[in-house]
């Protein structure tokens, strides 16, 4: 019997199979994907729990932004009503700076016509004391002059009593 270069790979390819078998490979294999399937399977759980918690935190911090906008349109609000509140009372404050100062106005524009008015009368009081006196000084004479006098100082002294 002669053997050939086939026999003797069929005969090697047996031995290894055999060695193999007896080696239990197969189950050392099949051990080492059923490990690395439950190391996947539990990355992917672990992976959709990170997934859930971090829609949970995606919920609750877009909750979070709608309360912060709307609290920040409530101070927006609130900051337009005292603004409108300020400009109002500012507003009502200038119209009353001016209608006291248009009233003082008016006041010292009187009293200084009442001013004028005093000045002009004294003026022509002067005037006509000085005009009477001349008048007098020319048409009397030292006994008239005395006699009114008299009587003017007699006069003053009844209305002081």
């Amino acid at each position: 019997m002669e053997f050939d270069a086939t026999f003797f790979a069929f005969v090697g390819l047996v031995l290894f199979l055999a060695l193999v078998v007896y080696l239990k490979v197969p189950g050392m294999m099949a051990k080492s994907l059923d490990d690395r399937a439950d190391q996947i399977r539990n990355e992917l759980a672990e992976a959709k729990r990170l997934r859930e918690e971090a829609q949970h935190l995606l919920a609750e911090y877009q909750r979070k932004r709608k309360e912060a906008e709307a609290e920040a349109a409530h101070i927006v609000a609130a900051a337009e009503r005292e603004a409108e509140m300020l400009t109002a009372e500012a507003k009502k404050k200038t119209e009353e700076f001016v209608a006291n100062r248009t009233v003082l106005s008016e006041q010292k524009i009187k009293q200084a016509e009442a001013d004028a008015m005093k000045a002009v009368r004294s003026a022509a009081v002067d005037l006509a004391i000085s005009a009477a006196e001349t008048v007098l000084a020319k048409k009397a004479d030292g006994k008239v002059q005395t006699d009114l006098f008299k009587g003017a100082v007699g006069e003053v002294k009844t209305r002081l009593n």
